[in-house]
């Protein structure tokens, strides 16, 4: 696709930069989980025999994460509290998400904040002041590694990601109350590690030429100085703005959108390292569904750092949520497929607007026009050439599962 100042692609860059989290936002968070990190080690602490780490996971961690709709709505951060020297040989679930309870209640009093400490099924759910507008999910967890590499070894799959893998807590499991080895797995760092690798060219080569821009500027800075929230690739953009995509089409039926780690996932294996946001949409769009895997019987989406683990098991047990993802692919391929056609920035806009918004798409239009006389003018004249540049066209025959080809 043959970009210009007023294509798609600049289009795309502009929504990005609506939905983009300010970089207050993960500072405020890195602060968060430090603090609670540091109350964890602090002498009086019941849990720091343990060797405790608290670390960020999710989207704030993956950069994918997106501003809410509204000032009124919350950031969601998720966090991991590990316990490295503690194994589940010494406490079960129940006994692991009460001790860790108690020093983040404790944590809570301490920091003067106001509103109570809440329990999720697997996590402990702190609340900020209205004014911060976010809230941490704290999720309890001991070390896996072992038991993880030993049942990857023993079915012969990848075990590249198990040095990261943890156990976690969660009240609806039967052997909740119960000393067992059985627990819920997780592996928030190996999945960080995966995603990282399907964009480390492009993500470091971004980064040394923002570091290069700042040294003309006469910043001294070197790369270990530049957090990697403040490098955006094209892989993370185009999440972003799927993520928004779907959020809408889903808003009166939010149990039945496709979740955030099946994109992710899908859009990670589909990423070809891309240097463009468009050219990452667009190919994430044509591919996204080649990366889905069917036994005969299910569908599977394994998770890249255990693939015992299938992201699709829902699709089994709800076949309307697959028919959900798969209305909501068809309708992504329509409606960035007409923005990419249209002739002027306010037609992309107009393509877009039922899914993304009127007012985030607007937003993006007012970035791009409502500052530059010059490119306003500019707008009908050379969109118009861009408009006939070649777009991307997606098959109408119906694709067949394939099983994803490799992790890295």
């Amino acid at each position: 696709m043959n970009m210009h100042v007023n294509t798609i692609e600049a289009f795309l860059e502009a929504l990005v930069k609506e939905l983009e989290v300010p970089d207050h936002r993960y500072e405020q968070a890195e602060k968060s989980y430090s603090s609670l990190g540091e109350w964890l080690h602090r002498p009086a602490s019941t849990v720091r025999h343990y060797d405790p780490q608290v670390y960020c996971q999710g989207s704030f961690r993956l950069g994918t994460a997106i501003r809410p709709h509204t000032e009124a709505e919350e950031y969601d951060i998720d966090s991991v509290i590990e316990l490295r020297l503690l194994t589940k040989r010494h406490k079960t679930q129940q006994e692991l998400k009460a001790m860790l309870g108690a020093e983040i209640k404790g944590y809570h009093d301490a920091m003067g904040m106001v509103k109570p400490v809440r329990e999720g099924n697997r996590c402990w759910i702190l609340d900020y002041a209205d004014g911060a507008q976010f809230h941490m999910d704290v999720v309890p967890a001991v070390p896996n590694h072992e038991q993880q590499r030993g049942l990857l070894e023993a079915r012969m799959l990848d075990t590249r990601w198990a040095s990261t893998a943890i156990s976690i807590t969660d009240r609806r499991e039967p052997n909740y109350r119960m000393l067992t080895e059985d627990w819920p797995r997780s592996n928030p760092k190996g999945y960080a590690h995966w995603f990282a690798s399907r964009q480390a060219v492009v993500f470091e080569r971004r980064k040394r030429a923002i570091l290069e821009t700042m040294q003309r500027q006469g910043v001294t800075a070197s790369v270990e100085d530049l957090p990697d929230f403040k490098v955006k690739t094209p892989l993370q953009s185009a999440i972003m703005i799927l993520k928004r995509h779907r959020d809408n089409m889903f808003a009166r039926d939010l149990d039945m959108r496709p979740i955030s780690v099946i994109i992710t996932t899908l859009a990670a294996h589909a990423y070809n390292s891309q240097d463009t946001i468009s050219g990452a949409l667009f190919a994430i769009l044509n591919d996204i569904d080649k990366f889905i895997d069917h036994d005969g019987r299910k569908y599977i989406i394994p998770n890249p750092t255990d693939p015992l683990e299938n992201f699709a098991d829902k699709w089994e047990r709800e076949p309307p949520k697959k028919d959900a993802f798969d209305d909501w692919l068809r309708q992504a391929r329509t409606d960035f497929y007409a923005a990419a056609q249209a002739g002027t920035f306010k037609d992309m806009a107009d393509a877009l607007n039922p899914r993304m918004g009127y007012a985030l798409s607007m937003r993006a239009v007012d970035r791009l026009t409502g500052s530059s006389r010059l490119l306003r003018a500019a707008t009908g004249a050379s969109a118009a050439a861009a408009g006939t540049a070649s777009a991307p066209s997606f098959g109408n025959a119906a694709r067949q599962p394939t099983k994803p080809q490799g992790y890295a």
